[in-house]
């Protein structure tokens, strides 16, 4: 795949994952998408924290909602979009130089490599080596899946409450034919 330079870029469902790559003294964006890869002048934590934005909610929002729905506290995923599945983990501190952001709904199988590195297979078949142990990737995968189950309930839950107050209000609307009371039908 050929490397092709842009300037704005958001989190999209074929996003696969985003590694930093530094030059010189900057630190841009390598990203990784089914078909595709691109580079970007900005910080993989940026495109991050812009694909929040772009979708409606806040990088900082969606950290403590992940806080609040499943107690982690550091190496938070992040839902960016619920509701077309799109929801990323960092192999380590965000706010780390070296921290890969990679996306949840792409990953169909991992092995270790060696104690810090571990093989990543994604749906598009291809594979990739990140620097992050096996015990890591998997922790990280498992609360992801946290995330997106608890999130992925309530919205279900909140979707079917909806549908069946619409039926009720149907069902409780007077079943004869509307006509003016008290005035003479014959």
């Amino acid at each position: 795949m050929k490397q092709r330079q842009i300037e704005e870029y958001e989190v999209n469902p074929c996003t696969m994952f985003i590694k930093p790559v530094t030059y010189g003294s900057k630190t841009y964006s390598e990203i990784f998408e089914v078909e595709d890869v691109f580079l970007s002048p900005f910080k993989p934590l940026d495109i991050i924290k812009n694909s929040c934005d772009y979708f409606g909610c806040d990088y900082e929002g969606r950290k403590k909602g992940t806080k609040l729905l499943i107690g982690t506290t550091h190496k938070i995923p992040i839902a960016i979009d619920p509701t077309n599945r799109i929801f990323f983990f960092p192999t380590q501190s965000p706010n780390r130089q070296e921290c890969i952001w990679i996306s949840h709904e792409h990953v169909i199988d991992y092995s270790r490599v060696s104690p810090q590195e571990t093989l990543i297979t994604f749906h598009n078949k291809q594979t990739y080596q990140f620097p992050i142990s096996f015990n890591s990737i998997n922790n990280q995968i498992q609360r992801t899946s946290h995330l997106r189950t608890t999130l992925m309930q309530r919205i279900e839950y909140n979707e079917r409450k909806s549908y069946y107050m619409l039926q009720r209000s149907k069902s409780l609307e007077a079943s004869e034919p509307p006509h003016k009371y008290g005035k003479d039908l014959f």
